[in-house]
């Protein structure tokens, strides 16, 4: 049996490194992943969890694979396909398969929240020019979405 322990003056877990979210690019600031669960024996998910730096936010994309996030500090706003909603602790966000979605953190605050995927799964795939471009066609989504 395996205890990670959370310190909230840090909201960090025993035990669990903070990794880098992606490796290069710009389409997304200032967000570290953690890997809370993973690898389990007969669990076939992991328990992620992501902390998004204020006025931050996550990568634009979309992949074969649903996914849940629970918010647990903080506050902001997601985008899931063609809608944009508040979000804040508590709420849950379901993302379908196939789904454009970027998470995007408040100016004064850090965003957190846990996301529960498959253990195998499919790699992100970002927008190409023309799917950008079908995005932009909504102007909230175009004054929202960060590439």
């Amino acid at each position: 049996m395996a205890i990670k322990k959370f310190d909230p003056t840090r909201f960090r877990w025993s035990g669990v490194p903070e990794k880098v979210y992606k490796t290069s690019g710009t389409h997304f600031r200032d967000i570290s992943r953690f890997e809370l669960v993973k690898n389990l024996s007969g669990l076939a998910c992991q328990l992620r969890y992501f902390e998004i730096q204020p006025g931050g936010y996550s990568s634009l994309e979309r992949h074969q694979h649903a996914h849940a996030v629970l918010i647990l500090r903080g506050s902001g706003q997601v985008l899931i396909g063609d809608s944009i909603a508040a979000i804040e602790p508590f709420d849950v966000v379901e993302i379908p398969p196939m789904t454009w979605h970027q998470f995007y953190a408040a100016d004064n605050e850090p965003l957190g929240f846990l996301c529960i995927v498959d253990c195998e799964r499919d790699r992100p795939q970002r927008p190409t020019p023309e799917e950008l471009e079908q995005l932009r066609a909504n102007p909230a989504i175009a004054a929202m979405i960060r590439v």
